[in-house]
């Protein structure tokens, strides 16, 4: 498996498939051709069909100033359902081109070249054989992480961190209306401010974690700065978890740090066997690895023995399958931000239930992985990213 440090990446939302990748790519491809004097990007898939809900041609501009950006509906049989074509031009001859793959996450692969997110660094391909290393050497998962990133991480980590701290504050300030057209007003600091009746601590606690989250999830659908966790469009739920950890509950920074790089390693175990696309297997590969990344992460800073990390992501990403991917009017906004919040209690649910039941299942974390991945491939186009079924068509055709 590839390094932790390209599990959560900083930028502009609302989609690291759409924005984040793109304009990496966008990148790329202008320092790979500079002698151009014209560049064309055609879109397919996913890309083409959510693109301008997602921001997708804006990304790309930015990356790739006067750029043609085509969106291409038509083009099927894709190597990949978020396919980019870029070509470079002289004097109106293309002379250069490459066909990019925005992988989830805001990876991206160019065609016939590997990732370039990442050095191979874990011999181990998944958490059993993880599992195995840290019991035989008497070792907490933290530990092992440490030990392969080596020197550097937490510096990587406290700027994820620190990045992730900046937006939920950000969101729970603003107040307005979201862009896109769906009129869809904020609702973090309405959540933050507003406190029930005779409010208990358990309502309490689940209005913050909320709020958080939608804090967070409303700043990447006005396309403001906010960190991958393990995507842009579920980059709500694990900030929300740990930022209640720190502020409401007191949890030290460097243990917050601690439950990141663990968060992490689920969400790499999640991309090597599986997919954090939601294009590619809907939104269990977005919403269900966040959400098993918040379980493991929490479990983690509860000190919880690696069985019991094990067995919280898997009950987080068990409850996430066959969650479809189908945003209204392609946007980021419906039901990705309320999604974000559900999620998140959800993880907080799973390591509760891990604590006490870890010695009972009957389901590893790996094979749930696996039967997300299945899942996700057997799951009909319409429901992965291109806003043709589900909430989007009813919403479309009310």
């Amino acid at each position: 498996m590839r390094s932790i440090r390209s599990i959560y990446k900083i930028g502009n939302g609302p989609s690291s498939s759409h924005t984040v990748g793109p304009y990496r790519a966008a990148q790329l491809f202008r320092a790979r051709c500079p002698g151009a004097d014209a560049y064309r990007v055609t879109l397919y898939g996913s890309l083409a069909f959510t693109g301008e809900g997602h921001g997708t041609k804006k990304a790309i501009l930015c990356g790739l100033p006067g750029a043609e950006v085509v969106f291409d509906r038509e083009t099927g049989g894709l190597p990949h359902p978020n396919t980019m074509l870029f070509e470079a031009f002289r004097s109106g001859v293309p002379y250069a081109q490459h066909r990019i793959f925005s992988i989830g996450g805001g990876s991206i692969r160019i065609e016939g070249e590997s990732s370039e997110d990442g050095e191979e660094l874990y011999p181990q391909k998944n958490f059993a054989e993880i599992q195995k290393i840290c019991r035989e050497r008497g070792i907490t998962l933290v530990e092992f992480i440490r030990e392969m990133e080596g020197p550097g991480l937490d510096a990587y980590l406290k700027e994820a961190w620190e990045a992730m701290q900046d937006a939920v504050r950000r969101g729970l300030r603003a107040d307005g209306v979201l862009p896109g057209g769906l009129e869809l007003a904020r609702k973090a600091k309405l959540l933050y401010e507003t406190r029930c009746y005779n409010e208990s601590a358990d309502v309490a606690m689940n209005r913050m974690i909320a709020a958080y989250a939608y804090a967070v999830s409303e700043e990447n659908a006005d396309e403001h700065i906010v960190v991958t966790a393990p995507t842009c469009g579920s980059c709500g739920v694990l900030p929300s978890v740990l930022y209640h950890m720190r502020f409401d509950r007191g949890f030290p920074e460097q243990e917050i740090l601690d439950a990141l790089a663990a968060a992490a390693l689920i969400g790499n175990v999640i991309r090597t066997n599986a997919s954090i696309s939601g294009a590619e297997c809907g939104c269990q590969a977005e919403i269900g690895s966040a959400c098993s990344m918040a379980a493991g992460g929490l479990a983690a800073l509860y000190r919880l023995n690696i069985d019991q990390i094990e067995y919280a992501a898997e009950i987080a990403m068990e409850h996430s399958l066959g969650l479809t991917c189908d945003p209204v009017n392609g946007l980021v906004q419906i039901p990705c931000i309320e999604r974000n919040a559900v999620a998140s209690m959800r993880a907080i649910s799973a390591v509760n239930l891990s604590r006490f039941l870890y010695a009972t299942r009957k389901i590893s974390f790996d094979e749930v992985v696996t039967t997300m991945y299945r899942t996700g491939k057997d799951m009909h186009e319409k429901y992965r990213e291109t806003s043709h079924g589900g909430l989007a068509e009813i919403y479309r055709s009310r």
